[in-house]
């Protein structure tokens, strides 16, 4: 099924190429053929953690003139809270996992090079 669904695009592809009906639907500026690389961009980091924990901490630094010793316990839950993200990030980080179902960018590009594209066109 997924080769006939390429096949009907390749057609179509170079029925727009042609010249049949006079002048080509598609006028490409460079070879239509892939790249056997793939931009080296960084993945998105995800949300921010420990908001909450960080504004309590300093909604009670303002109300007490930021004395640390009167928010003691803001502080030891913001802190709590970084160490279990950081500990969650550390175990995430360990097993490769696709973020997002896509594979990472420095991955990507090294299965092209091992099976490289065609260089010709349609």
């Amino acid at each position: 099924m997924a080769a006939q669904g390429g096949i009907l695009f390749q057609e179509k592809v170079s029925r727009l190429l042609s010249g049949h009906n006079g002048k080509p639907v598609l006028k490409p500026n460079r070879t239509l053929a892939l790249r056997d690389a793939v931009a080296n961009r960084k993945l998105k980091k995800g949300e921010a953690t420990c908001i909450t924990e960080m504004s309590f901490l300093m909604a009670c630094w303002k109300q007490n003139n930021f004395v640390d010793g009167l928010c003691s316990t803001e502080m030891n839950s913001f802190y709590s809270c970084v160490g279990k993200a950081q500990a969650a990030m550390k175990s995430k980080s360990d097993q490769p996992s696709l973020q997002g179902g896509r594979l990472p960018p420095k991955l990507a590009t090294t299965l092209l090079k091992r099976y490289p594209n065609l260089r010709t066109e349609i």
